[in-house]
């Protein structure tokens, strides 16, 4: 029995075209990010497990999740972002326009091929961590969902990105002053309430780290702020970018001659 109807064909197979262009380089796309965050995990928790606790743990069960969150945003972002970018330039994008797709089914192709790739390098840091300490779950449903959510908000991200950019130059400047400034001043290696009371307040306008806070708040129970306020801003980021996103692919901005 064929269990995908002819009226999903279309949007399942670009969504697996989007699996395996990750897949097939998946020592690049996911062993890379895992090595890239055990090595900050390395570094870290050598030179300050024994010096600070935060929220009355001990600081590498405090740097673990926010590592793997911020690895989950950013290849989330890479995903849909570098897969625009490259159709466009080496010009065959134009063989996803013609397709019977439309701009709703193309938008949640992309989306759902970046939470896979977002939560397969998730996990692939979170198994190497565990080696290393016993990393509790209190809030498993939290967990998922902020890694969920939070990678189908870089998804939609990156689509707007890989959509606007002409140039691989252009989508790196995406990348180096927009995602990697946010992802690191985001509250990944420290507590916001450390800080002065003005950067607390500057901290708590960057999105990421609401995602990265109720993320952390799943597996420890404390965090920074409230989750539940957390998953209200992080949906309400999802739902303004999604708008923005199903907007630009429904007029083919840059897309479409």
């Amino acid at each position: 029995m064929n269990l995908i109807s002819n009226s999903m064909r279309g949007p399942w197979t670009l969504f697996k075209k989007e699996l395996l262009r990750f897949w097939r380089v998946s020592f690049q796309t996911v062993a890379a990010p895992v090595m890239t965050a055990l090595l900050y995990l390395l570094v870290f928790s050598h030179v300050l497990e024994s010096r600070v606790q935060v929220h009355g743990v001990n600081y590498t069960s405090f740097l673990i999740p926010g590592l793997i969150m911020m690895s989950v945003l950013q290849n989330a972002f890479a995903n849909s972002s570098s897969s625009l970018i490259q159709s466009k330039v080496m010009g065959n994008i134009i063989f996803v326009l013609l397709t019977p797709i439309s701009y709703l089914e193309f938008f949640l192709a992309f989306l759902a091929s970046s939470i896979v790739r977002g939560l397969v390098v998730g996990l692939g840091i979170y198994l190497v961590a565990i080696i290393f300490i016993d990393l509790p779950m209190v809030h498993p449903w939290l967990i998922l969902a902020f890694a969920v959510l939070g990678s189908a908000l870089l998804g939609a991200f990156g689509i707007i990105a890989g959509i606007w950019a002409d140039k691989f130059d252009q989508m790196a400047a995406f990348q180096n002053f927009i995602i990697m400034p946010l992802s690191f001043l985001s509250g990944v290696f420290y507590s916001i309430h450390s800080l002065p009371p003005f950067w607390q307040a500057v901290s708590q306008l960057n999105p990421f780290f609401y995602m990265i806070d109720g993320f952390r708040y799943g597996f420890l129970g404390v965090g920074d702020i409230s989750p539940a306020i957390s998953l209200s801003v992080v949906g309400a980021s999802f739902f303004g970018l999604s708008l923005i996103t199903l907007r630009m692919l429904k007029t083919g901005y840059k897309l479409r001659g």
